[in-house]
């Protein structure tokens, strides 16, 4: 895999992160709801409104487009799999950002995707 090709799946994985980290952000700012067909407008307009949710759909585009940039130089049985580095990456993210727990459990998962990632990438 080339230098260029690595690039680019890294910087989707990483935007695809970002995205879920905006979008967690967005909803702990608009707080608990629920969809009904009374509050459809009012939630759907407070989740469209929100900064956050708005960047994180936004990065989710910019991931589409790098990612299908890098579909066009890998094989997508290769590059789907990197997509588990956000994984990593957001369980990270998470605590640190939202106070959420990363159990021993849940690190020996991430350990074992960890070793998965690099097994794909080697091959």
């Amino acid at each position: 895999m080339s230098a260029l090709s690595f690039a680019l799946i890294l910087a989707g994985v990483l935007l695809n992160a970002a995205a879920q980290l905006l979008l967690k952000a967005g909803t702990n700012a608009v707080g608990h709801f629920e969809f009904s067909a009374g509050n459809l407008v009012p939630v759907g307009l407070r989740l469209a409104l929100e900064p956050h949710i708005v960047s994180g759909v936004a990065c989710y585009v910019v991931s589409l487009v790098v990612w299908i940039m890098a579909l066009s130089r890998v094989e997508v049985s290769v590059a789907y799999p990197m997509l588990s580095i956000g994984y990593v990456v957001n369980a990270v993210a998470a605590w640190y950002l939202f106070g959420e727990s990363v159990t021993a459990l849940r690190a020996a998962g991430i350990g074992f995707i960890v070793v998965g990632v690099f097994l794909v990438a080697r091959s």
